[in-house]
């Protein structure tokens, strides 16, 4: 029969002594540190259509919970193993709308880990050569940005001077799609302009035969 002795003799008594108040606090204040870092990168990073506050501050908060979990998980092998079971059975049902978030999920998942296992050095180098990998390429992707041009005309010959101009002020056309009616034609064009003028627009819409021109920002992927 268990008895008062036997419970405060408990390996749980034991355990809660063998508590650390200082290594938590740093490996938490450096998940945090890191978890920070993920958030600006995301940040200066996005470019989708909607940024959402949430899910960036859902990033070092991440980290930091990560790091408490495999904490704990590394001091005991029977709560390692309780653990992979409890955790196993939770399922996310969050869309993620922009394939970079699932990078930085696991970029905050990987940090709290690393940190937690005690490998401060490797997630601090890891994340500032990721996190300058991540700018640089989402600078130069943004470099240049495309747009999709709508042209409505009224024959072949107004759609052939439309084209010239478009021509003239892009570096790269694509035709996404044309549209013939008995007396319309609608060409959709992916376009990437030379400067940041959007001037020959209007000189579109002075073409005989032009009804309007439409300009439009695209977020899509860039032509090769």
């Amino acid at each position: 029969m268990t008895t008062f002795n036997d419970i405060f003799k408990s390996s749980f008594i034991e355990n809660v002594s063998s508590f650390s108040l200082s290594d938590t606090l740093i490996g938490l204040a450096f998940a945090f540190a890191v978890g920070m870092f993920i958030f600006f990168v995301y940040k200066k990073s996005f470019s989708g259509v909607m940024y959402s506050t949430g899910f960036a501050l859902t990033l070092p908060s991440l980290a930091m919970v990560t790091t408490l979990v495999i904490m704990a998980v590394t001091s005991n092998v029977v709560l390692s193993l309780g653990m992979v079971g409890a955790l196993s059975i939770v399922r996310f049902r969050t869309a993620i709308k922009e394939p970079m978030e699932i990078v930085f999920l696991f970029w905050a998942l990987a940090a709290g880990i690393v940190i937690g296992a005690g490998m401060i050095p490797l997630v601090v180098c890891g994340s500032v050569i990721l996190g300058i990998f991540i700018l640089v390429m989402a600078n130069k992707k943004t470099a240049f940005t495309p747009y999709i041009i709508v042209v409505n005309c009224a024959d072949e010959q107004a759609e052939k001077n439309a084209f010239e101009i478009i021509s003239q002020n892009a570096d790269k056309t694509v035709v996404k799609s044309k549209t013939a009616r008995k007396d319309n034609i609608e060409l959709t064009a992916e376009i990437r302009l030379k400067d940041a003028s959007t001037a020959f627009v209007n000189d579109i819409c002075r073409i005989e035969g032009v009804s309007d021109a439409v300009l439009v920002s695209y977020n899509g992927e860039y032509m090769s």
